[in-house]
């Protein structure tokens, strides 16, 4: 049961503020019309009456269901997670537009302390689901075509069986979810609460991490080494958060009998952890032909003989230094996507038209970007905070492809429209490898190419190598948690074991990087999420190799693709083109476009 949008953050793309044309601000007036709305007092009713009467009809009872009445009640849950659905979604998404405001923060509050125990008595019914045995599971949807379509979102349900507790803890667990939400919501005023300068000039953290992306080196050194102070000043709260949201995990897990910290994200995943571990090897083993290799590149085009951490994401010295309009910014995405297929550019347009797209930087508002798919039977919405760089249209880019691949998923309905978030990032990471392309085939001579190039390969393995080192970091943090209390200086030397294997030996690590663990919001929203990033890359790889190799009929097959939702496993969904991710060779299809990609940079400096 969805008690608050998940935030699809992407921690690298950096972010700041100051105007860039019109930019769109969200209409949520398609989930309510307002805070005190009729509607939504309606709402809150029909669910707390709808959870009780489904309790009160169907408990004890399911075992004994006819595959009908079986369906009835599946219809009859959708309906309910559509209405708590569609509150979380509008409480949610207004308190993103401004975290630091109390008003906003009680009423997310308020309703997710409502809808738990509005939705405490429905816990019976995936406990007793899970207690039929698989012979009855099985004749139910031989005897109802319509029922046995919901057999994905039963199987995944079903996979939790082994690590499933007494319905009382299970009731007493749910209720408690609220306390691990004040968590988040702790980290998140934090991180929108904190306040920078750089030159005598006030900043939020996402006009200081824009900084990061300056020409001018002094002023990308000034923005980290401010960065730094600050996230040292706050990393008692930090450490905090972490150590008891890590805490809370292996409670949880030990008690469930999961054997991993990274069990329950596979799980929900649907991806078995043998894949997971082959794409993390295989990363981590190609760390020399790509990060390595590319920084290598990168240290001799900017003149250093050492890069800093503050150089990592430096324009190239051959990048004119440019604004992209907003304007340049919709028509640049609009067209890579109607150029690869109209019916993808119909589905992005209203994003912008009407008020899908929440876009400017504004004090208090929530870091990054993020899809939110809210209920199937409204529409998702898209969060920037726009600085007019042109990393900022490649996060357009992605985040419009979560919200295409939402749209078409959601005639799956509300048990399977949800993506895994390992087929979740393939839509957005296509997004940008379409607008990416056709960037590259407009480019005006080899230097611009070249700064394409470049670019595509830095915002690559910010997607596969960070993310991998990201979720190494996780596992060492969820491991040693399980030793005992964790000090900010613990926190921070698990940190920096992960740096310099990842980045190579072009880096060297100024003081006080060792804190930037901090800020990462994924860690504490959605741990081990990170390697969905890489997941989806690899994927996206693979499947545009698919694509350029043979495009007779690729574009039906992708829609069918975005359309599954979650009603189909991903080796199921990769087989009609050919690919399977369960072949450790997979995952090494992926990383040669990469590294091909640097083969030419090499070749442009021959």
């Amino acid at each position: 049961m969805p008690c608050h949008p998940e935030p699809t953050f992407d921690a690298n793309a950096p972010r700041g503020a100051k105007e860039f044309g019109d930019l769109p601000e969200w209409d949520l007036t398609d989930l309510y019309p307002s805070d005190d709305a009729a509607e939504l007092k309606r709402d809150l009713d029909w669910l707390e009456d709808s959870c009780r009467s489904f309790a009160a009809d169907y408990q004890d009872k399911l075992a004994d269901l006819s595959a009908e009445d079986f369906l009835t009640a599946i219809h009859r849950h959708e309906k309910i997670e559509n209405i708590a659905g569609r509150i979380m979604s509008y409480a949610g998404l207004r308190y993103y537009q401004l975290t630091t405001d109390a008003q906003r923060a009680k009423f997310l509050s308020d309703h997710q302390e409502k809808i738990t125990i509005y939705t405490t008595p429905l816990v019976f019914f995936t406990l007793e689901l899970n207690r039929i045995d698989d012979a009855t599971v099985d004749a139910l949807f031989d005897a109802n075509a319509d029922l046995a379509r919901y057999k994905p979102a039963i199987r995944r349900i079903r996979a939790m069986k082994p690590y499933q507790l007494s319905d009382e803890m299970e009731k007493f667990l749910h209720d408690l979810g609220v306390v691990g939400d004040a968590w988040e919501r702790l980290f998140d005023e934090t991180i929108a609460g904190l306040e920078f300068e750089v030159d005598g000039e006030p900043l939020n953290i996402e006009g200081t991490l824009n900084l990061l992306t300056e020409q001018d080196r002094s002023t990308r050194e000034a923005a980290a080494r401010e960065l730094a102070a600050v996230f040292a000043d706050n990393i008692k709260i930090f450490a905090r958060v972490h150590n008891t949201q890590a805490k809370e995990k292996e409670v949880m897990d030990r008690w469930r009998g999961m054997s991993t910290p990274q069990t329950g994200r596979h799980l929900s995943n649907d991806v078995e952890a043998e894949v997971v571990e082959a794409l993390r090897n295989a990363v981590v083993a190609a760390y020399p032909k790509l990060s390595h290799r590319y920084y290598e590149l990168k240290r001799k085009w900017l003149g250093l003989d050492t890069m800093q951490v503050w150089d990592r994401n430096a324009p190239l010295p051959m990048e004119a230094t440019r604004t992209v309009g907003w304007t340049e910014a919709e028509e640049t995405v609009m067209n890579a996507y109607t150029e690869f297929d109209p019916r993808m550019g119909e589905i992005a347009k209203p994003f912008f038209t009407k008020g899908w797209i929440d876009a400017a930087v504004k004090p208090g508002k929530a870091p990054g970007a993020f899809a939110h798919p809210t209920v199937t039977d409204v529409h998702p919405y898209v969060m920037l905070n726009y600085l007019g760089k042109p990393r900022d249209v490649m996060t357009l880019a992605h985040e419009l492809g979560h919200g295409v691949h939402q749209v078409l998923a959601a005639d799956q309905g509300e048990m399977l429209s949800s993506t895994p978030l390992t087929l979740a990032e393939t839509a957005s990471v296509f997004g940008e490898m379409l607008t990416f392309r056709r960037m590259l085939d407009n480019a005006k001579d080899d230097a611009e190419k070249k700064v394409l190039l470049a670019g595509k390969v830095e915002d690559m393995i910010n997607t596969v190598v960070r993310q991998i080192a990201f979720y190494d970091f996780e596992c060492k943090l969820h491991d040693a948690r399980r030793g005992g209390e964790l000090t900010p200086d613990d926190i921070n030397a698990l940190w920096m074991s992960v740096q310099a294997e990842s980045l190579g030996p072009a880096f060297e690590f100024m003081d006080g990087y060792e804190t930037f663990w901090a800020y990462i919001p994924h860690f504490v929203h959605s741990p081990f999420y990170v390697y969905a990033y890489a997941f989806g890359d690899g994927l996206v790889n693979a499947l545009y190799a698919v694509y350029e190799e043979n495009p007779e009929g690729f574009q039906d097959k992708y829609f069918d693709m975005l359309k599954a939702g979650g009603s189909k496993h991903h080796k199921e969904l990769l087989a009609p083109f050919g690919l399977d991710a369960s072949d450790p060779k997979f995952w090494d299809k992926g990383l040669s476009m990469i590294s091909g990609f640097i083969d030419e940079l090499e070749a442009m400096e021959g």
